[in-house]
Parts: C-alpha cells; sequence; structure tokens
C-alpha cells in the first residue's frame, strides 16, 4: 500500500513538473511540430522567450489581445536602430491559420520597431494571418506597422491589418520598413499617419517586391507619402497592386507611391477617392474603372486564382481560395475535378 502511494504521489509531482515546464499551449517548435498558440498570454510569451524567435509557431484560434494596453505586449523581435548590437530578429516562422489577432495595442513615445513582430530576419515567414481593430501610437517611433516595424529578407504571404497606426519615420499600416522582403496577397484597410515615409501598406520598400496587394485606409503625412507605399526605393518592386485612400502630405505625395526610385508595373490607384492626382507610380483610373474587371484583367491581373471583384459593385478582393478550389487545398487541380464529377455524377443519374 505504501508503495502504491509512492508511486502515485511521484507521478503527480512529474505531472505537475511538466505542467509548469511547458510552454505556449503544445507542441515543439520544430517545423512538423509547431508550437500552437491559443491564448492571449501564449501570443504574450513569446516576445519573453527570445530563445525560441528561430522556432515554428501555428496559431490554432482567434486570440482577442485587449487586455494589454500601453507598452504591455512583449513585442516579438527587437530592433532599436540600424547596427544596435542588442538588436535581435524573429527568424522564426509564424503560420496564423487563417485564424485572426484582434485588438493589438501599442502607444509609446519613443520606441522604435513596433508591430506584433517588431524585427523579421532572414528566413523569417509570416503567413495566412489577421490583424483586426490595430491600435498603434509611437510618437517618434521609425519603423511602425500593424503586423511588422522593420522586415529584413523576411516573407509575408496571405496577411492583412486594420485599424488606424502612426508614427514618426517609415510608418505603414502593415509594414513600416522593408528591406529585402517579400509581401504577396495582402492588403490593409486602416488610416496610417506620421511625418514622412508615410504608406496605406508600407512606409519605405527598398529592394523588395510587393505583388498582388492593396490598401484603402486614409494616409496622412508631411513627406514621401503614398496610397501603397510612401518611397519605393531601389529595386523595389510593385507589381499588381492598388490603393483607394485619401492622401495627404506637403511634399512627394502620390495617390499610390509618393516617391519612386524603381519599378511599379500593373498597378493603380483611385484617382477621385484619393484626393490625389499625381503619383510617382502607377496608373490613375475613375472609381467606376477601379471597380470594372477589365481595368485588371487588360494588365493581367489573375482572376481564377489570386483574385475577385463584383462588377460594377466592389474594388478588387483576395481570394482566400482560388475559383474551382472543391477540395479547400488552396490549389485547382484532378482532385477538384474528381469531386465536382462525383456531384455532377450524383444530381444528373437518372
Amino acid at each position: 500500500m505504501k508503495n502504491d502511494s509512492l508511486v502515485i504521489g511521484v507521478t503527480i509531482l512529474l505531472c505537475m513538473g511538466s505542467a509548469a515546464d511547458a510552454k505556449y499551449s503544445g507542441g515543439t517548435g520544430e517545423p512538423n511540430d509547431p508550437y500552437r498558440i491559443a491564448t492571449p498570454q501564449n501570443l504574450n510569451d513569446i516576445g519573453n522567450y527570445e530563445e525560441d524567435w528561430d522556432k515554428h509557431f501555428i496559431l490554432i484560434n482567434d486570440v482577442n489581445l485587449a487586455q494589454y494596453s500601453g507598452t504591455q505586449f512583449n513585442i516579438i523581435g527587437r530592433w532599436i536602430d540600424y547596427y544596435d548590437p542588442s538588436n535581435r530578429p524573429f527568424v522564426g516562422v509564424f503560420d496564423g491559420n487563417e485564424h485572426k489577432i484582434l485588438n493589438f495595442t501599442y502607444n509609446s513615445t519613443g520606441r522604435n520597431g513596433v508591430g506584433l513582430f517588431g524585427y523579421l530576419g532572414e528566413r523569417s515567414e509570416i503567413k495566412t494571418l489577421g490583424m483586426e481593430n490595430v491600435d498603434v501610437n509611437v510618437v517618434n517611433g521609425w519603423h511602425v506597422g500593424g503586423l511588422v516595424g522593420h522586415n529584413y529578407f523576411g516573407t509575408i504571404t496571405d496577411c492583412y491589418s486594420t485599424g488606424s497606426v502612426s508614427g514618426y519615420v517609415r510608418v505603414g499600416g502593415l509594414v513600416g520598413g522593408n528591406e529585402y522582403g517579400t509581401i504577396t496577397n495582402s492588403y490593409s484597410t486602416g488610416s496610417v499617419s506620421g511625418d514622412m515615409y508615410i504608406g496605406g501598406l508600407m512606409g519605405h520598400n527598398f529592394s523588395s517586391p510587393i505583388t498582388n496587394s492593396y490598401s484603402t485606409g486614409s494616409i496622412t503625412g508631411i513627406a514621401y507619402v503614398g496610397g501603397l507605399v510612401g518611397e519605393n526605393d531601389y529595386y523595389g518592386m510593385i507589381t499588381k497592386c492598388y490603393s483607394t485612400g485619401g492622401v495627404s502630405g506637403n511634399y512627394a505625395v502620390g495617390g499610390l507611391v509618393g516617391w519612386n526610385k524603381s519599378t511599379v508595373t500593373a498597378s493603380f490607384w483611385d484617382i477621385e477617392t484619393s484626393d490625389c492626382n499625381t503619383s510617382a507610380g502607377g496608373t490613375p483610373k475613375t472609381t467606376g474603372e477601379m471597380k470594372t474587371i477589365d481595368t485588371f484583367t487588360d494588365a493581367g491581373w489573375d482572376f481564377v486564382e489570386i483574385w475577385g471583384i463584383g462588377e460594377n459593385q466592389t474594388y478588387p478582393f483576395l481570394r482566400t481560395e482560388p475559383a474551382g478550389d472543391l477540395s479547400h487545398d488552396k490549389k485547382v487541380d484532378f482532385v477538384d475535378l474528381a469531386i465536382f464529377a462525383i456531384n455532377w455524377l450524383a444530381t444528373n443519374s437518372p
């Protein structure tokens, strides 16, 4: 009997120890077993565990961060200033798994590199993540965004941000500053304000491709202000993008791009809603033209797998799944054809 009690006691202690030592809501952080993020505390803990900034994470449900205000949230990745030895990027993978992070708030008077992720480094990836009702206000802050403050060689795919973002220099609705990073199939609908290099999607873009993305929020700045990007710098490539939000500033102001030193192709801005007649890149269109599919298909946009539109009713929107994707695996192939055939036979057989 005593031996049985001892075994039970040891088992309880081991279980308690395992629970205390466990991080997040499960997983090991490896590619085939990512850390599972299920609660606000899980998400906030990532910023504390710098040793995990090269790990893999997956969001397993929507997370509401309303309990964190001011500077309470632990930003993931640290960017103080260029060449600061204490800079440390997030170089892992964060899979939003098509879930949302709600009410991310950060209000400060003097921090650089602010976003849910403050600093992304090489090989980092953020995908399929929504940021809703963002409230970021960083007085005097450089590299400020709703999702990422400073992106250096990171990849951002199928992400979006709504709410409001304000800062000082290099401020964007989704990303503040982007250097050698890749932004694809993403958008921002929030208002953005600051002084220099202010953009609806991104403040400053350097040597980086932005593809199949858009912004719709109002943009206010002083110099280098754009509906989509404030400045598109050397070898920055903007392709198949658009913006519709109102844009205002004093110098180098554009409906799509404020200042451009590189390439902008097959991209547009709404000359009516932006109240901006000029842009350093892109093609002006009326609201009616921006809601007509021919405007975009004539420029090579893909309205089968990437874009959708309500003809004469809506601006283009990004599909969550390509048309014809009956298996919901993000691609159209023989599996979808088989599903179609089975359903057709079931409904049309005598």
